[in-house]
């Protein structure tokens, strides 16, 4: 951490240059006798990162920004805040503290919070930058968080733990396993320290897999943002042996969509089949993760278009948590069809269909946008249509 950077005419350049090209800039010559091309680039790309993401941390004055990659590896704001809002009590340790952005907003929550990171330099820009925002009851060790609560004898009233993806693996983490710290072996050392314990996983988590794996998981929470799911929190109690409790959300400017139910309805729900009607229903992204293909449609009383097509219908317009579409005609994926879309301008999905968006538009020269949806899915006779779909003008939340 070089805390040059933190001098005025040095903060002043890159609040002013937030939005130059970082190539230009890497190829002049030193501006600053302290401060590297280099070490200036990374702040300005970092800081740019957090104008929409992180927003406190982008408009508080001498914030100190690590890599870019540290930025892409925290939570959102949106996120922390909403993971704030499930912890309650009075203390609460973060073993993996990462910038802290956690951290920041469980200590808006808990009497106490405490910080562990292994990663020195991180752990140095997390401080400094709780001290600028002026959180004041963080207490931050720089140290591995597993290793602290061996030598800890205290309890507390949460853990929160977010496992990265090992330095072996390559890819998308799919299996908890994959992750370090690798929570399942660890279950004895923390729950001798707490009954609360909060873990957050990437969105590409197979929530079968870790099913099997979370002990004592009592609620799992899947958090979309702009329709994109972000992160999984899974929220486990000591010796909890009951029904596990699904809630999905997803924020879209400033408001979000909610749905929850318990994995054991989704497998006694059932969903009725039926033929394109008025209205066409997408659930949201985070709906889409949890697998609650049957009791979205059993609780708002939709029809299914296949079994495997996850889209719904109805005649009567409901609020429901996802894109809603009027259709305004059914095709057969046939000749015909070929005929009415090609040379279109239109926004493609598939849903259980066999070829591709790229193929489709390739097959039939349509290009990208426009007020026309074009859904190429199966129907509940297994025969491939086109619906021909124009969205409502508002997203529908509630």
């Amino acid at each position: 951490m070089n805390k040059n950077i933190l001098n005025t005419d040095i903060q002043l350049f890159i609040a002013k240059n937030i939005d130059t090209d970082i190539v230009s800039l890497l190829l002049k010559k030193p501006i600053f006798n302290t401060v590297s091309q280099k070490e200036l680039a990374e702040q300005i790309e970092s800081k740019k990162r957090c104008r929409n993401k992180l927003p406190t941390w982008f408009k508080t004055a001498q914030i100190y920004y690590p890599k870019k990659l540290n930025i892409e590896q925290s939570s959102s704001e949106i996120a922390a805040r909403y993971k704030s809002e499930i912890v309650s009590g009075k203390t609460l340790v973060d073993l993996t503290g990462g910038l802290g952005v956690d951290c920041y907003y469980f200590a808006q929550k808990m009497k106490s919070v405490i910080y562990c990171e292994i990663n020195a330099e991180l752990a140095e820009i997390a401080a400094h930058n709780f001290n600028i925002l002026g959180v004041e009851n963080i207490q931050a060790f720089l140290r591995d968080g597993v290793s602290f609560l061996k030598e800890e004898k205290r309890k507390f009233d949460w853990l929160y733990l977010d496992p990265s993806r090992r330095s072996d693996k390559k890819g998308k983490v799919f299996h908890l396993s994959d992750c370090s710290p690798d929570v399942t072996q660890h279950y004895d050392l923390l729950f001798r320290s707490t009954k609360n314990l909060l873990i957050k996983t990437a969105p590409f988590l197979d929530i079968s897999s870790a099913l099997k794996d979370m002990k004592y998981a009592r609620t799992l929470h899947i958090v979309a943002i702009d329709n994109e799911v972000k992160e999984l929190l899974w929220v486990m109690r000591k010796n909890y042996t009951g029904q596990v409790l699904v809630k999905t959300r997803n924020y879209y400017k400033g408001r979000s969509q909610t749905f929850d139910f318990y994995f054991d309805e989704e497998q006694e729900s059932n969903s009725d089949l039926g033929a394109p009607m008025k209205y066409l229903y997408e659930p949201n992204a985070a709906i889409m993760k949890s697998g609650a293909f049957k009791t979205i449609s059993s609780r708002y009383a939709l029809k299914k278009l296949h079994q495997h097509t996850h889209l719904y219908t109805s005649d009567d317009l409901l609020e429901f948590p996802g894109r809603i579409f009027v259709i305004r005609e059914c095709l057969p994926y046939n000749s015909k069809a070929k005929s009415i879309l090609t040379g279109k301008k239109a926004n493609i999905s598939t849903r259980n269909f066999p070829k591709s968006v790229t193929a489709i538009k390739k097959k039939y020269k349509i290009t990208d946008g426009g007020k026309i949806y074009l859904f190429f899915t199966k129907n509940m006779d297994n025969k491939l249509v086109v619906l021909h779909c124009e969205k409502l003008d508002r997203l529908v939340l509630f």
